[in-house]
């Protein structure tokens, strides 16, 4: 008998819906705060990766196109790529990037640099992206954040697609920063817990 769905197996339409709304307008980027912490949230509060295993819409979207319409070489991610000097290194890697993102967007809201209408994939190709953008009420900062988030986003959904396909539909769950960093918050998370235990 098929297992009905649950209402989180369909969070894959915010992933695509997000990247749409994001190519007409790029305000709608920071809609992606949502999936950087919630994460975060539900590993420290629950010490678990429910995110990661049931809420992730991404690793849904990457299921769907990979796996039902076999897009997918659905082999096993190389080995390397599972180690932890791999994962760590790329998590330090990843939030460099994004804390550059934020330096950048600091500079606009102070005034030190211009609004760049420029989307950035795998942080080397700036993508013209002004079409985007037609002003808002607020300082050229929120829309220089929107735009390095969504370079951000895109980025690791690009990564995620290039792994789909070249491995099993959701390898990119395997290095993904966030992942990475829910596990890390469950591990001390739970030390913590089991010296609390110890001590009763």
């Amino acid at each position: 008998m098929k297992e009905k769905k649950k209402w989180y197996d369909y969070l894959w339409i915010f992933s695509l819906t997000y990247l749409i709304l994001g190519f007409f307008n790029i305000l709608f980027a920071w809609l992606g705060l949502l999936c950087f912490f919630i994460p975060l949230i539900v590993a420290i509060v629950k010490g678990n990766k429910a995110y990661c295993n049931k809420y992730c819409g991404r690793g849904q979207l990457f299921s769907l196109i990979g796996g039902r319409f076999g897009l997918s070489r659905k082999k096993n991610i190389p080995g390397w790529m599972r180690a932890g000097y791999f994962r760590y290194g790329f998590l330090v890697f990843f939030f460099t990037m994004f804390f550059l993102m934020l330096w950048n967007t600091w500079l606009v809201f102070s005034g030190a640099k211009n609004l760049s209408t420029v989307v950035t994939l795998l942080w080397t190709f700036k993508l013209p992206w002004h079409w985007a953008y037609h002003g808002t009420l607020f300082s050229d900062g929120t829309a220089q954040f929107a735009f390095g988030f969504y370079s951000v986003m895109l980025t690791s959904t690009v990564l995620g697609f290039l792994t789909m396909i070249l491995f099993k539909p959701r390898s990119w769950c395997v290095y993904c920063p966030m992942g990475t960093m829910t596990q890390l918050i469950c591990k001390a998370k739970n030390v913590t817990t089991s010296q609390k235990q110890e001590t009763k």
